[in-house]
């Protein structure tokens, strides 16, 4: 497909969504999976067919939210619309300076948070912290849509050989040394799993997928170059369930990865948002659609915040491992 044929396709997507993102804010209700959903998620994490997407959501109380980071970066550049979209106020940024400064920024922004605002990084001892949940399962394959380098660390804390890799998403990134070119012998598995940054790593700025036109670029070039993703990483894709956590419909990254993904989609995932507060009347009938939305497209809707769901995966895997022996 050409590329202008991806942005109208984009386009219209993300008008749907934003369309949809107005019902989203009006959920409340925490959706306990079936049974049966949570057996299948065990069995498939056990036999290394589930593949984690980690949302910034899975960053709370570690990082800024996207809209902190937002306010601030329209501070910086006099952003003069009342929204406080990061994907936005960064593209304004972009056309004002140059389209490597707003990154530059959201790197100073991200690597000055600290106490007593910011715990970082993450308390991995913590119960049903998200990203020491997912380092104790025997995953061999994470995959971040975050900057941060939490995921590694959190694997290294387990005592695993975690690599790294990012997505060498547009041409000036072939400088970025690829693990599997390093190491051509890496096979990724749950002792040496590896962390694959889809939008980009703090260390390296122009790795970051931030702004309007990143976005395009980025499903673009996805739907053009289907070799941008390592073979490892396009096997997980091809036959592999889907854990998305710490994502809101909204979300620019949560959009593209449907994009993305969903042509490519065998198994059935779950999907973990957040639920907003509770003080919509018609939060039973919003919710009921939106289960019906993503069920349409085999995925499982678990209304909850992604430490909530870690902790209940955390438990019901113990369970699950002493039952196996």
């Amino acid at each position: 497909m050409k590329v202008s044929a991806q942005i109208a396709v984009l386009t219209s997507y993300a008008k749907i969504l934003n369309h949809l993102n107005h019902f989203v804010s009006l959920f409340d209700v925490t959706s306990e999976l079936q049974e049966a959903d949570w057996n299948r998620l065990l069995r498939r994490i056990q036999s290394g067919k589930c593949t984690p997407f980690l949302g910034a959501g899975a960053c709370y109380g570690a990082l800024p939210l996207g809209a902190d980071v937002a306010e601030e970066l329209a501070q910086r550049y006099a952003y003069p619309f009342p929204d406080r979209d990061l994907v936005r106020v960064a593209q304004y940024a972009a056309v004002q300076s140059d389209p490597n400064a707003p990154k530059e920024d959201v790197v100073d922004i991200l690597r000055a948070a600290g106490p007593p605002k910011y715990n970082q990084p993450p308390q991995f001892g913590n119960s049903g912290e998200p990203h020491s949940v997912l380092a104790g399962l025997p995953l061999p394959i994470v995959i971040t849509t975050n900057y941060d380098d939490f995921m590694v660390r959190a694997l290294k804390w387990k005592l695993k050989d975690a690599r790294r890799e990012i997505c060498r998403w547009q041409d000036i990134l072939q400088h970025v040394e690829s693990i599997f070119e390093k190491e051509p012998a890496y096979k990724p598995t749950p002792a040496n799993p590896l962390v694959f940054h889809l939008h980009g790593a703090l260390d390296v700025s122009e790795s970051l997928v931030l702004t309007e036109d990143d976005y395009l670029t980025f499903l673009a070039n996805m739907a053009a170059k289907p070799d941008l993703l390592p073979e490892a990483v396009q096997q997980a894709f091809a036959a592999t369930s889907f854990l998305f956590i710490g994502y809101r419909l909204g979300d620019w990254n949560f959009r593209v990865l449907f994009q993305t993904l969903r042509a490519r989609q065998q198994f059935s995932s779950i999907v973990v948002l957040k639920p907003p507060d509770e003080t919509d009347p018609n939060r039973a009938a919003h919710r009921a659609y939106f289960e019906k939305f993503y069920g349409a497209m085999d995925m499982k809707v678990f209304w909850g915040t992604a430490r909530e769901f870690s902790s209940q995966l955390d438990e019901r895997w113990t369970i699950f491992e002493q039952t196996k022996k």
